[in-house]
């Protein structure tokens, strides 16, 4: 299979977010926002995975449905930082 050329590639945002039981409150707080047309538009992704934070791999066009989706969410998901790559994600 030929790969994409990088042009044609989705690019990608990575949030480090702070809260309780992330993986549920994240995902339900998405679907009720945006819906399930917009979920699928995230491609969201679980990196990494502590127990009060994680990391989320999500679309590049879709951060500020993503954002406000968290911040309207009744319980606590603080999103930290935002960045290009995972790198610069650990620097701050």
């Amino acid at each position: 299979m030929k790969s994409l050329k990088p042009t044609m590639r989705e690019k990608k945002r990575y949030l480090l977010i702070e809260g309780k039981e992330l993986r549920k409150n994240v995902e339900k707080a998405i679907l009720d926002f945006i819906g399930v047309l917009g979920m699928s538009k995230t491609a969201l992704e679980w990196i990494k995975e502590n127990k009060d934070s994680a990391v989320i791999s999500i679309n590049r066009e879709m951060i500020d449905s993503v954002r406000a989706g968290l911040c309207v969410w009744p319980s606590k998901i603080e999103v930290k930082r935002v960045s290009g790559t995972l790198k610069g994600l650990k620097r701050g």
